[in-house]
């Protein structure tokens, strides 16, 4: 049977809770990927920042007016809406990546078998989950191509 350490990506992708949420964003556009886990200076995870995270963030504060979660941004915006934006990009560079991240995380161990991350994640409709090890380091993750991955191995 197939063991989380198995089917994890590695090595994971992580971010500082201290770290900004400019730099959390562009990390998210660098790596092509929806969110990472956010770890402390132990490298122990303290939570998750995803772009859904991010688009509610910015709706909430009315940076981003035009979007839903799918993250698409209307045609029809307006030059006041793109000065108001600007104006929230400026403020992504001061709000800390701890301050809007998902603190309820839901982890497994590194020898978890993989049916049973596959059931957490479908229980709690989560889109990845960290794997640590016995010292609760971040050693990878489980994200749902990752579970796609392996099933086809099957």
């Amino acid at each position: 049977m197939f063991k989380a350490k198995d089917i994890m990506s590695t090595p994971p992708i992580s971010i500082s809770g201290e770290q900004t949420l400019k730099e959390a964003i562009e990390l998210l556009a660098e790596k092509q990927i929806s969110g990472f886990p956010v770890v402390d200076e132990q490298n122990k995870v303290i939570g998750i920042i995803s772009d859904t995270d991010i688009i509610r963030y910015s709706q909430k504060l009315s940076i981003v007016t035009h979007t839903n979660l799918s993250g698409w941004v209307s045609p029809y915006i307006d030059v006041d809406d793109l000065a108001s934006m600007r104006k929230g990009y400026d403020l992504f560079g001061k709000t800390k990546v701890k301050e809007i991240m998902t603190k309820k995380v839901f982890s497994v161990h590194e020898d978890a078998d993989a049916p049973d991350v596959a059931k957490l994640m479908n229980r709690r409709n989560i889109n990845r989950i960290p794997v640590v090890n016995s010292e609760g380091i971040l050693v990878g993750i489980v994200t749902r191509a990752d579970m796609v991955q392996c099933m086809a191995k099957f």
